[in-house]
């Protein structure tokens, strides 16, 4: 079995929704992502993917999020909303609440749409804190 790694980082805000604890405050991240493809099969120049098109196809997706301030669909007041849209702020809707459990899940599949052999996806919110998606 052969595998490949390669890391993504963008810098967001985000909230937990409905949560309790001091993560429900809009805070940001330095978030990393960091995707293992594996396959049993390399190509006729050995490689399992080209790290050029993995890393553009990542990097494409986590610089949609970067500098943005990530949230979940409702849980904003309506009022909230138009101010931050009429501020001109960069926001990213999701139909989860973004944690680094949620993100792992969707940068799995987001890749995985594009046909990549995913196999894994941590999603760091900090050097020592992550999340793991495999299927």
């Amino acid at each position: 079995m052969y595998s490949v790694t390669t890391k993504s980082e963008f810098d967001a805000a985000h909230f937990l929704a409905g949560y309790q604890g001091k993560c429900k405050n809009i805070h940001g991240h330095r978030w990393s992502v960091e995707v293992t493809l594996k396959g049993e099969e390399l190509d006729d120049l050995g490689m399992l993917v080209d790290f050029t098109d993995i890393k553009r196809d990542l990097n494409e997706i986590s610089d949609g999020f970067d500098h943005s301030f990530i949230f979940k669909k409702g849980s904003l007041k309506q009022t909230t909303l138009e101010a931050l849209v009429d501020e001109g702020f960069k926001l990213n809707i999701m139909d989860f609440i973004p944690t680094a459990e949620s993100f792992a899940r969707f940068f799995f599949d987001e890749l995985t749409k594009k046909n990549y052999p995913v196999y894994e996806v941590k999603v760091y919110e900090t050097p020592k804190n992550y999340a793991t998606y495999t299927k």
